[in-house]
């Protein structure tokens, strides 16, 4: 008989639940706790999820039948929680960013590394169809040579969205924001079809936001390994928000992704299953997902396939797909843009 994996959630707020609900649909998993430093919240959420709840992170972690911790903290408490599971010999999956300091994530890797347990972090698009196909393009040469890719996130949050967080928009617990935040799903995407990053050039501000620290609108110039070029551009202050967008293009095709659904999709080279492709999912989506409320369209679909394959990762001794290496690439981007945007100057990655 299969290996029942018993999970533990650290972190009661909306994140927390989408992984309750994506360990629900995992049939060889079970939640078995949930950990929130509030008790009402910690009690409220096993309640509703039917598992137990603790208030004290050594009792949660202490537990015989706990197998793998998921971390859905605040960002800049991603690390420490991450390295007390490597401490109890605890697998563990980090909500995204898997930290907001480089020198924290490689803490954490060095932590699960020295335990003989497994890190990964939490990259859902990777997972949707649309991402799917896009890579195996990426993967078949059908671009040609990449030339551009563009990842577009404009998007709208109001102030009491900072307000009532009491972390949010600050530099030492959210690690940034319309880039950290909310972003960086969209700048994962974008190193993850188009490769590594070389060169960046960026500027960032607070447009529309007060009692924030950190910036609302960013936009930075890349130049990857491949020699192609590319642009980033993140705001939480377009109202009211729409589609997040990721194009990628080369000299022999354009795929360009709004949300979950393509709205292009060409190549040179066609094929018969590009038409099928486009008939079934060339539309633009009739609503966007977050782009002004962070719960709209949250369903843990691909949360669910991103915790399945960690478990498969378990199982087959090997690294998750998207481990704790993978899960660093897009931070580095992200904390290079803040140094290019701090400095004025071009930096090299």
């Amino acid at each position: 008989m299969a290996k029942k994996y018993g999970f533990g959630i650290i972190g009661a707020g909306m994140i927390g639940g989408i992984h309750a609900e994506a360990i629900k649909g995992l049939p060889n998993a079970e939640l078995v706790s949930i950990c929130d430093n509030v008790p009402g919240a910690a009690e409220a959420f096993g309640k509703r999820y039917g598992c137990q709840s603790e208030c004290e992170l050594d009792k949660f972690m202490s537990r015989d039948d706990l197998d793998v911790v998921t971390v859905a903290t605040p960002s800049g408490l991603h690390a420490e929680n991450a390295i007390a599971a490597a401490r109890y010999g605890k697998h563990c999956i980090v909500e995204k960013p898997i930290d907001i300091s480089l020198e924290k994530i490689d803490r954490m890797i060095e932590a699960h590394a020295k335990a003989g347990t497994k890190v990964g972090g939490v990259f859902n698009m990777r997972y949707d169809h649309t991402a799917k196909l896009a890579k195996q393009a990426v993967d078949q040469g059908r671009f040609g040579r990449l030339t551009f890719g563009l990842a577009y996130g404009p998007w709208w949050r109001d102030q009491s969205y900072y307000d009532k967080g009491g972390w949010r928009g600050t530099w030492a617990m959210d690690g940034g924001g319309a880039l950290m935040n909310q972003g960086i799903h969209t700048i994962d995407m974008l190193q993850w079809l188009m490769g590594p990053v070389k060169k960046i050039h960026a500027f960032t501000k607070i447009l529309a936001h007060e009692r924030i620290e950190v910036e609302d609108t960013a936009s930075a110039t890349l130049e990857f390994a491949n020699g192609a070029l590319g642009t980033i551009a993140c705001t939480t202050s377009m109202w009211p928000g729409h589609f997040r967008t990721i194009e990628i293009s080369g000299d022999r095709g354009t795929v360009a992704i709004a949300d979950n659904s393509f709205f292009f999709w060409q190549f040179a080279d066609e094929k018969p299953e590009d038409e099928a492709i486009r008939r079934e999912h060339v539309h633009f989506p009739a609503a966007s997902v977050g782009a002004s409320d962070p719960k709209a369209g949250l369903i843990p679909d691909n949360h669910r396939a991103n915790f399945a394959d960690f478990l498969e990762a378990i199982e087959q001794n090997r690294e998750p797909t998207i481990s704790g290496h993978e899960a660093r690439k897009s931070v580095e981007i992200i904390l290079a843009i803040y140094r290019s945007a701090q400095t004025g100057q071009t930096v090299e990655l």
